[in-house]
């Protein structure tokens, strides 16, 4: 098999939850060797169970260290001196609490890259506080933008937050400084917070800000769903179908489909003043047919349309079984790597059990026996 775009790079993932693990694996399926710091598990049998469904671990060694002991701290900082990268995802100061901080580890690696994930960041009158994605996208306004005059503000559980403004702000600030570390021999800290990288991911919609196309009122433009053309609409059938027909002969097509043509609600795109009217009627259109007709309309044409599929249904949908887009092993279903590489494309690893590494990991570190004996054990 074709060595992955980041054969060679190492990479320590201190074990957490969200953003964190999930950059270790699409580091891990791109190539990197990424080691995770698990903690020792109470119940063996209960954790390697529980283990295949840790999708994020696929692709890593584990190993078990009670980070607790300072055997175990030692340990781990001899690994981290022969890595490329860290990542932690601990509230600030909880790793210098450890004897773990970016001042110990750089200092004795130089070219580390020190990758950092939090919710608010290092700094700021909130960087000590507890919250979870939604929290995050609020305080940039990310999720303002996902309501309407017609529903509250929503958006798809950590897709937004915890995945886009932080694992992808992760990854991309951890490949920028291993590039500058292999120029330079300097490594950095890449401190990535969920509210920054939920910004920035925003730039589109802060253009369209600006511009006038949105405001700061619910639903007034067409990317906050105020437009009929741009909506998700349920079927006859119970199913939803989605639309966003933006450009003006896509526009077109749309309304001739539906036999619209005439009607003057949909004679001019951008008046505001027939968007609630022609929501109302696609309503009813929409409801008149189930989605699986809408599909064999619609599904492949200029008109931009979807499907809204569950988990199970964009399993099986010919399109993403054509680009492979999900994958089944031992009965888990589960998403390729992404983006598809030409040259060294991602490959996903197998999901280890919690520790199954610790023994291999250690074993090659200068410690006495004792040592490595109490720490396997």
């Amino acid at each position: 098999m074709t060595a992955g775009a980041l054969n060679g790079i190492k990479v320590v993932e201190i074990a957490g939850i969200g953003p964190g693990p999930c950059a270790g694996m699409m580091l891990a399926d791109m190539g990197a060797e990424v080691t995770v710091i698990d903690r020792p598990v109470p119940d063996p049998e209960a954790a390697a169970a529980f283990a295949k469904y840790a999708l994020f671990n696929r692709g890593k060694r584990s190993v078990a260290l009670n980070l607790k002991d300072p055997d175990a701290v030692d340990a781990l900082l001899k690994i981290i001196d022969d890595a490329d990268v860290l990542i932690e995802g601990f509230r600030p100061g909880v790793m210098e609490r450890l004897g773990l901080g970016p001042e110990i580890c750089c200092a004795r690696n130089p070219r580390l890259v020190y990758g950092r994930m939090t919710g608010w960041g290092q700094t700021g009158p909130l960087s000590h506080a507890a919250g979870h994605d939604p929290n995050y996208i609020a305080l940039t306004g990310a999720l303002w933008a996902g309501g309407s005059h017609e529903h509250r503000p929503t958006a798809p559980l950590t897709l937004i937050g915890d995945l886009g403004g932080g694992t992808m702000m992760l990854v991309f600030g951890i490949l920028s400084a291993i590039i500058h570390a292999k120029s330079t021999g300097k490594g950095q800290v890449v401190d990535a917070a969920i509210t920054d990288g939920a910004a920035y991911i925003s730039t589109l919609l802060w253009g369209m800000h600006n511009s006038g196309q949105m405001t700061d009122e619910p639903g007034s433009g067409w990317a906050d769903f105020g437009s009929p053309w741009h909506d998700t609409y349920e079927c006859s059938d119970g199913g939803y179908i989605t639309v966003c027909a933006l450009e003006p002969q896509f526009y077109a097509l749309l309304i001739q489909s539906l036999d619209l043509t005439e009607d003057p609600t949909f004679a001019n795109q951008w008046d505001k003043d027939q968007w609630q009217a022609g929501k109302e009627k696609f309503r009813a259109i929409f409801a008149a047919k189930t989605r699986k007709a809408w599909c064999e309309q619609f599904e492949g044409t200029d008109v931009c349309f979807a499907p809204v599929l569950n988990f199970s249904e964009a399993l099986a949908h010919p399109h993403n079984v054509a680009r492979e887009t999900f994958f089944t092993r031992d009965g888990i279903a589960q998403p390729s790597p992404a983006p598809k590489l030409s040259g060294t494309p991602g490959s996903a690893g197998v999901v280890p059990v919690p520790g199954a590494h610790t023994a291999e990991v250690l074993g090659a570190l200068s410690l006495d026996s004792a040592t490595l004996e109490k720490l396997v054990s």
